[in-house]
């Protein structure tokens, strides 16, 4: 066993680097252990590619990559280099089913080996499933919404043809539509009201392939670093190739630290061979020749100090893409693909010029579950897309503030000299976080008495400034017959098996030898989420959140430092088939256990791993990045990328999780921080202590500037998170998603809007004395000045270490709090200040949405929220309830937010007189100019009321 391994099979190793002893590590049974430490941590750091797979040491990848099936396995395998033809079997209002088989197969159409189903949701998504029909592959329950999963009304009825060679659907309900072509079989999807040319193909360069299960039994074990993977069933993998004729750029399937817009894995061969079988190359002037060699992967990792510009996948996937292009007359179209299987996959792209994107995806198992989303804009897309997975869980307002964490806060009082820090340097700040070492060797819901003694009224000390706790909670579980909780899952048979199926898995982990809840399982969920009542977690409060990290799942002595993919879960399932969803699964239960815990109210439960669904459980953050400028920058195309592939609750560690940033890097982060849907400072074990206000006078002003500037835009942040609560619009946004017309911003990932008002141009290079701006096409004006530009146009705007260049984009209307207060609980109440930016028309709008923060009485029937609509046009300013196209006003009787509105900030504005007056009230305010900004000063007016404001 090498140093490394052996360092990570002591249980000191993968996911956060090399330790020094703690507190909890003096037991003799680690002294070896710190022994291997010290030898490790002077090997110094580094990404360690040797212990992760390739497409080329992934066996299915290197079969369904390229070439044709062997003649000895053609009997087993559909597709893969032959062409295959669909046989109608049944049509119906809600389901067009087919045989398939390859082309020139002998048999009657009964032997058929496997079925497709073609179906569309009311969503606009059409649906293609191929299974095999001998075995019919394992099915991922709790991803997709339950009205997808169960309710027969989700699918949309049918109008179905039938001609010589091809079957026409189309969903009467949307309009969207399907041409399914029987031989060679492809399926091609056209958006609403669009023309001849489909959105989106599927299998429409050949690359369809499914290996059929097997009646005999054979030897299919592979060896990888010397752990071997015994593959009882055989080879099980599928393929298929979609290729979206507009696009010119795609985006998602993360969760990688690369570009937003995905470069090329493969480049054509020739004009006449094409990487899929099929079909011509596009013109030399056209061919994109920078690729990547290697395809994108998605299988979650516990991949320790990854990259800063690689295609590598990390902890989470979602193997969802977006397509987008722009037509020679400017037209846009959106379009996307969701692939709904959590086996091991690979992703191949080729850019093709006018010939639009080819994608290849290739699984290890599973069946072929693809939904492909016609949208025609990004927006449609991502409602297409959430319609089937869930939007995002509309998250506790606190969540939303400032938190600080460390690997670890060593004790109480730690903990109560850093929130005292915090009040000190007028820093608001809402949630302390307890990393691995405040517990009992490891045991997840103890408290190490020795330095935490009094954990509850830690916790109620914290509260009484208005403030919330985390503490982390892993999905390995101490094999301790002493350890309550190992002991009576292990009495209920609750673990993940080895590959005898009988036999508890033991893995090794931070706390060493481990066992791991088989949370595929409901019944293992169910009785999780019991163990965080208040009786259960000794020294726990309805103030104390939890966070999930490790849950790839990580196992220091496993194959990529996961679980060995013959394990056996719940019903007899490989872990194989189940993997990516794992983390999600147990994410899921925890939040479930906080929201029982705290009355239905709702749940923050932090997740490093994650699947397609997660959204709808909790936040996620990109793993433990780098204090270097390079992941600064990265950290844009991930958060961005995970927003617009559904998943916007998500965030970087602020300052970079390994290394020690100096003063001006740590600054630049708080400054891009403030606009991370999920804003968190995190810290390795052996980094320097990074409180805010230890960088010095001048910068400790400058990040507490960028702190209190989060806690100002939280009603507006607020707003945002309930349109993608409610639409699945992401927060953070890539400019191509506001502005899809525009060719100049598809691969821009060094700005970003906030909303539809914001553009926000980070400093992201050390030592800069200037940026360069891109703003697209309206009216725009500077945050701090004033000043108006119009689009598109790029300049250069000189920066100092507190500028941060922000934009408002003309036409739009949000509210702020500008009260300095220690955490958003001491902000209930305050006054607002609403930002108005003018468009060429000398308009503007925009909503303010507002609850209770902390319970689904929004969602009831109570309808316990308050929208409203702010307008300005004419010169008068406007507030009124929401109509339906915003999503309503709510109910006042079950809920009405009294904020008074104390200011009125309006740029572009025509009128020159120095008064306003509100015709209801007769009262008449001042308007106070400050450069190119019109002031309305102390209207106060409750936002509840309808009135306007008239500028003189």
């Amino acid at each position: 066993m090498s140093v490394d391994r052996r360092h990570r099979a002591m249980g000191t190793g993968a996911r956060r680097g090399r330790r020094t002893g703690t507190a909890t590590a003096t037991r003799a049974g680690w002294a070896l252990a710190l022994c291997v430490l010290a030898r490790a941590c002077a090997r110094g750091r580094a990404f360690k590619g040797q212990d992760f797979k390739t497409c080329e040491t992934s066996s299915f990848c290197a079969r369904l990559r390229d070439g044709v099936a062997r003649d000895d396995d053609r009997n087993h395998v559909l597709g893969h280099g032959v062409d295959v033809r669909a046989v109608v079997r049944s049509k119906s209002a809600r389901v067009v089913e087919l045989d398939v088989v390859n082309v020139g197969a002998v048999g009657e159409e009964g032997d058929a080996r496997a079925r497709v189903a073609v179906e569309a949701f009311g969503s606009g998504a059409i649906r293609v499933r191929v299974d095999d029909v001998q075995k019919p592959r394992y099915v991922p329950k709790d991803v997709l919404v339950r009205e997808v999963e169960f309710d027969v009304s989700a699918r949309a009825l049918l109008a179905v043809t039938e001609s010589a060679g091809e079957v026409m659907i189309e969903a009467r309900e949307t309009g969207a539509r399907a041409r399914v072509r029987l031989q060679p079989f492809a399926v091609e999807v056209f958006a609403p009201g669009s023309g001849s040319i489909p959105s989106a193909v599927f299998n429409k360069r050949g690359g369809f392939a499914m290996e059929l299960a097997r009646e005999e039994s054979g030897e299919w074990s592979e060896t990888f670093n010397g752990h071997t993977d015994t593959r009882k069933g055989g080879p099980t993998g599928v393929a298929f190739d979609v290729t979206f004729p507009f696009a010119s750029d795609v985006y998602g399937i993360p969760e990688r630290a690369t570009s937003l817009s995905l470069k090329s894995t493969r480049q054509y061969e020739s004009a006449s061979k094409g990487w899929f079988k099929g079909g011509g190359a596009a013109s030399e002037s056209e061919r994109n020749e920078s690729t990547l060699g290697e395809p994108y992967r998605m299988y979650n990792l516990d991949v320790f100090e990854y990259l800063d510009d690689s295609p590598f996948g990390l902890y989470g996937s979602i193997p969802m893409m977006t397509a987008h292009g722009i037509s020679r007359s400017s037209e846009t179209i959106t379009s996307g693909v969701y692939f709904h299987n959590p086996s091991e996959m690979y992703v191949d792209v080729n850019v093709d010029g006018s010939n639009g994107v080819h994608t290849k995806w290739m699984a290890e198992s599973g069946a072929i579950d693809v939904f492909i989303l016609p949208g025609t804009t990004p927006g449609k897309v991502l409602q297409q897309y959430t319609a089937l997975t869930g939007t995002t869980s509309m998250p506790p307002l606190f969540s939303l503030g400032y938190h600080q964490c460390r690997w670890n806060y060593r004790d109480e009082n730690d903990v109560k000299e850093v929130d005292k820090g915090f009040d000190e340097h007028d820093i608001p700040y809402d949630v302390l976080w307890l990393d691995i070492e405040h517990t009992d060797g490891k045991r997840y819901m103890t408290w190490d008495k020795a330095v935490f003694p009094t954990p509850q009224r830690m916790i109620e000390d914290l509260s009484s400034r208005g403030r919330k706790m985390v503490t982390i909670v892993d999905p390995h579980v101490k094999r301790d017959e002493a350890y309550p909780i190992y002991k009576e899952a292990k009495d209920k048979g609750f673990y993940v098996k080895k590959n005898d199926g009988n036999t508890d898995f033991d893995g090794w982990c931070w706390p060493g030898s481990s066992s791991y809840l088989d949370v595929t399982n409901p019944d293992v969920r169910e009785w999780w989420a019991g163990k965080f009542s208040l009786n259960s977690y000794e020294g726990s409060t309805k103030d104390l959140y939890i966070w999930n990290d490790m849950n790839e799942p990580s196992v220091f002595n496993g194959p990529e430092i996961t679980m060995q993919k013959d394990l056996i879960h719940h019903g007899g399932v490989e872990h194989r088939d189940v993997h990516n969803a794992f983390g999600m699964y147990y994410h899921m239960a925890t939040a479930e256990g906080l929201k029982r815990r705290n009355d239905g109210n709702r749940p923050f439960v932090l997740s490093r791993a994650f699947f397609a669904g997660t959204q709808r459980v909790g936040p996620i953050w990109t793993g433990d990045n780098a204090a270097d400028w390079k992941h600064l920058a990265v950290s844009l195309p991930m958060v961005l990328t995970l927003g617009v592939s559904g998943l916007t609750f998500s965030g970087a560690d602020v300052g970079g999780f390994f290394g020690n940033p100096d003063a001006e890097l740590m600054t630049r982060w708080y400054q891009v921080g403030t606009y991370y849907p999920f804003f968190r400072g995190h810290a390795h074990l052996e980094t320097k202590r990074r409180e805010p206000w230890l960088f010095g006078e001048e910068n400790t002003a400058i990040i507490r500037d960028a702190i209190r500037e989060r806690y100002a835009l939280l009603p507006y942040i607020y707003t945002l998170f309930e349109e993608s609560h409610r639409t699945g619009a992401p927060v953070m946004r890539p400019l191509w998603y506001e502005f899809p017309a525009d060719a100049d911003v598809l691969k821009t990932q060094d700005a970003f809007m906030l909303g539809t008002a914001m553009l926000i141009r980070p400093v992201l290079e050390q030592g800069a004395k200037s940026v360069s701006v891109y703003l697209p096409k309206g009216i725009w004006y500077e945050k701090r000045s004033g000043v108006r530009h119009v689009g598109p146009k790029s300049f250069d705007v000189a920066v100092s270490l507190s500028d941060v260049p922000v934009f408002l984009r003309g036409g739009t209307i949000f509210v702020r709090k500008d009260r300095a207060r220690r955490s958003t609980t001491a902000m209930r109440g305050d006054p607002l200040t609403v930002i108005v930016a003018l468009d060429e028309n000398g308009r503007a709008s925009g909503t303010y949405y507002a609850d209770d923060g902390e319970s689904y009485e929004f969602a009831s029937k109570k309808s316990a929220f308050m929208r409203r609509r702010l307008t300005f046009s004419n010169n008068e300013f406007n507030v009124a309830g929401a109509g339906a196209e915003d999503g309503n006003a709510g109910d006042a009787k079950s809920f009405i937010d009294h904020s008074l509105i104390e200011r009125v900030t309006v740029h572009g504005l025509s009128a020159t007189g120095d008064v306003a007056t509100c015709a209801a009230t007769r009262d008449s305010f001042d308007v106070v100019r400050v450069g190119a900004v019109a002031n309305i000063r102390r209207p106060n007016l409750p936002i509840s009321r309808d009135f306007t404001i008239a500028v003189q």
